[in-house]
């Protein structure tokens, strides 16, 4: 009795049973797929709020020095050589942090030139940024006389820079600022 008034309320008759069927195993499999569908786009859609160690820095051209200015401190046993062995110049990209990382960097246009640097007041510190999306690395330890790394770049693209900021040696704790200046 309640098969039959089931289907007549939906408008299906008895003999369109099979159909039915059809129809729901139809129906299934285009919400599978649909919802595979929004897991893809999801996954490929940049990340906007990224979590991060120390928080993000947002830049547009002709951004005032505090803009680009934020501290933080290092400390963990995750290599950094993990996230890359060298960067798109060939220096390796060494060092020990999170694996989450210390920074975000957010270019809101095109740079000619950027300059990144580190002052660990005289530790050794390592620094990794890696463009969102993994296609983009850049590397430094030790720059110039110091054991303070630096990275002096051209050509840096709009878009969203992770941004870790390490020690030579695992779980060391050094306390840093970092700086970015066009």
């Amino acid at each position: 009795m309640k098969t039959s008034l089931i289907r007549q309320v939906v408008g299906v008759k008895h003999q369109q049973g099979a159909s039915m069927g059809r129809k729901v195993t139809a129906m299934l499999k285009l919400y599978h797929w649909g919802c595979l569908a929004l897991v893809a786009a999801l996954s490929a859609a940049p990340i906007l709020a990224q979590e991060t160690n120390f928080g993000t820095l947002k830049l547009k051209r002709g951004f005032e020095p505090a803009a680009g200015t934020a501290a933080g401190y290092t400390g963990g046993s995750f290599s950094l050589s993990a996230i890359a062995n060298q960067d798109i110049e060939g220096n390796p990209c060494v060092g020990f942090g999170d694996s989450t990382p210390d920074h975000i960097l957010i270019l809101d246009e095109n740079f000619p030139k950027l300059n990144v640097r580190v002052n660990s007041s005289g530790y050794d510190t390592t620094l990794v940024i890696r463009k969102t999306g993994g296609n983009i690395i850049r590397c430094n330890d030790d720059s110039d006389s110091s054991q303070n790394p630096s990275i002096n770049a051209e050509n840096w693209k709009a878009g969203e820079y992770e941004v870790w900021v390490g020690a030579i040696d695992a779980g060391t704790k050094r306390n840093y600022s970092i700086s970015v200046r066009e």
